[in-house]
């Protein structure tokens, strides 16, 4: 009976390769098709401001951080951090393991380079040094495509400002996004100037 077992297994085996090989392929493919999509056009009317009556509220991470983020905004939360979203804008956190802290060159050679591997149509604008209220950090700036619109598959154009805060063998990225052109300059630093590690 065990030796049916293997006899088929074995027969079955190459076919199994097979459609893991295809779905490796898959996702190296829609990889390369997002990092080579074209930019599309900036919105002459960007919707996106973050209004200047804006209430935020404070956010304590289970991860051992806290920021504050805009209220009302949709939130949702995964092992490595928490996303909140309202339309086009959104306010990205995640948390990873790091042997030091990151420099502007280690950035603009990993971070940076990964963002234009595997993001849609991004273009770096910036790598720099930057401190905030919780110490240094190092923001980069880029803009991209949005993800289709499930229903309508548009897409707008984003501005990105990607800070990483390092602590302790912990990398904070606090990733900032809205329609290109939108003028979210005093909300984005007063979210990136309340994070704080706890």
């Amino acid at each position: 009976m065990k030796d049916i077992f293997w006899k088929q297994t074995q027969a079955m085996l190459p076919g199994v390769l097979a459609i893991f090989a295809l779905l490796g392929s898959m996702q190296f493919l829609t990889t390369a098709a997002m990092a080579s999509e074209q930019a599309v056009a900036q919105e002459k009317n960007p919707p996106g401001d973050i209004p200047d009556s804006q209430v935020f509220v404070a956010y304590h991470s289970p991860l051992g951080f806290s920021l504050k983020v805009p209220e009302g905004w949709a939130r949702t939360d995964r092992g490595d951090g928490a996303m909140f979203a309202d339309k086009y804008n959104a306010l990205d956190v995640a948390l990873s393991s790091a042997s030091a802290a990151p420099t502007t060159t280690s950035v603009t050679d990993h971070e940076a380079a990964l963002l234009v591997t595997n993001g849609r149509a991004v273009k770096i604008a910036q790598v720099k040094s930057v401190k905030l209220r919780s110490g240094p950090a190092i923001l980069i700036v880029y803009s991209s495509n949005s993800e289709p619109n499930p229903v309508t598959n548009r897409q707008l154009r984003l501005e990105n400002n990607r800070y990483l805060i390092y602590r302790g063998g912990k990398l904070a990225a606090i990733n900032l996004s809205a329609p290109l052109g939108a003028d979210n300059v005093d909300q984005w630093k007063l979210i990136s100037n309340s994070f704080q590690w706890r």
